[in-house]
């Protein structure tokens, strides 16, 4: 098989040095060139055509969230980018993800040559995964739209918000939201199209600690719901979405007649922490039949035997298609599990949602 060829772009010669020993030792991938800003890098790409580009966030000369968003508009390509633990390195991470770079790695503000030496594994799992991503182009404005905007023929286009009248669904329901690599936008393509009214929403979006609150924030700016990062111990109330805290894991008890989030430390589970196993299992064990699984784009494995569980338990559960996923791999395997009643594009998830829940409520339940 031919090598995955990466292009490292960084304006620190250490962290280049770095990535670039990193990706060469690795049988399967080898760095062709490093560039130390986006106008070098510009040359380097199109004359060395890379499989995969890493990305700094912020470099002189061109700031990388301009270069990454001309990059995606004339030449999209896989993306990584390389940010630093600050909450300015947060933004501007989630707004490269928005535009379309397939993951990140967050290196630390200090101690950056150790630090990066012990995300090796992490860094080079996210090149071999974005060399196999679906990228999809970034359009030009569309009239009286923002940069970025999908296009109606695009699998990923938004779906209008849902109108609806939920009534006492909503105290009775929670969905659960699993998602890793593309999830980011995928999710927050399902809430922004929620109805204020909509059932609550608990989420575990593979993430390390100190993006989280960043993500929570810029989606409650976007939602009708109010979208946070999830406190331990917290009522879990409809018309509000919880996220998994990076580096910890999330699930739901109940107290009473009220749910509850467990926000824990703990081991990593298939790799992850927040893993979408502990979140659905504990769905499956609490919830049962009121509990709605969404399984969006991933790369591996989490959480699909822990949905056949909520299946079992009589959940109603949904997996993001293939042809809307930046990666097929966590709906792959929770297709594969048995644990999906429907396979839906992502612009259709929400509507599909709502319509199953009214019709399983029964006539009183309607679309205003």
């Amino acid at each position: 098989m031919p090598k995955t060829r990466v292009v490292v772009v960084d304006d620190s010669a250490l962290v280049r040095s770095l990535l670039t020993e990193i990706i060469n030792r690795q049988p399967d991938m080898e760095c062709i060139g490093a560039a130390a800003d986006p106008l070098v890098a510009r040359e380097m790409i199109r004359n060395l055509n890379p499989d995969v580009i890493t990305l700094d966030v912020e470099m002189p000369r061109m700031d990388g969230i301009d270069f990454l968003a001309k990059l995606m508009r004339l030449r999209p390509m896989p993306v990584v980018m390389v940010s630093t633990l600050t909450e300015r390195g947060a933004e501007v991470t989630l707004k490269a993800l928005e535009l379309g770079a397939i993951d990140f790695v967050a290196k630390p503000k200090i101690g950056v040559a150790d630090g990066l030496r012990q995300l090796q594994d992490d860094i080079t799992d996210k090149i071999r995964i974005a060399s196999k991503a679906r990228i999809n182009r970034l359009h030009a404005p569309a009239a009286g739209g923002a940069p970025g905007t999908a296009q109606a023929h695009d699998p990923k286009a938004v779906a209008r918000p849902v109108s609806a009248s939920l009534g006492r669904l909503s105290t009775e329901k929670i969905i659960f939201i699993g998602a890793s690599t593309g999830g980011t936008e995928a999710t927050k393509e399902v809430l922004i199209t929620l109805p204020a009214d909509s059932p609550a929403v608990v989420i575990t979006q593979h993430m390390p600690p100190g993006f989280t609150r960043n993500y929570a924030a810029r989606l409650d700016g976007l939602c009708k719901i109010s979208v946070k990062e999830a406190v331990d111990g917290e009522r879990i109330l409809p018309g509000h979405a919880y996220i998994a805290p990076g580096g910890m894991h999330l699930s739901v008890e109940r107290s009473g007649a009220n749910y509850l989030a467990r926000v824990q430390d703990g081991d990593p589970v298939n790799r992850h922490k927040p893993s979408v196993e502990v979140l659905f299992k504990s769905a499956a064990r609490v919830v049962g039949p009121n509990a709605v699984g969404i399984m969006l784009t991933g790369m591996g494995a989490d959480g699909a035997t822990a949905m056949r569980e909520m299946r079992d338990a009589g959940a109603y559960c949904v997996a993001q298609d293939e042809a809307s996923c930046v990666v097929f791999g966590m709906p792959r395997e929770a297709i594969a599990a048995g644990a999906v009643q429907e396979v839906l594009p992502l612009n259709k998830i929400t509507g599909h949602l709502m319509d199953h829940l009214r019709a399983t409520a029964g006539p009183a339940l309607s679309r205003v």
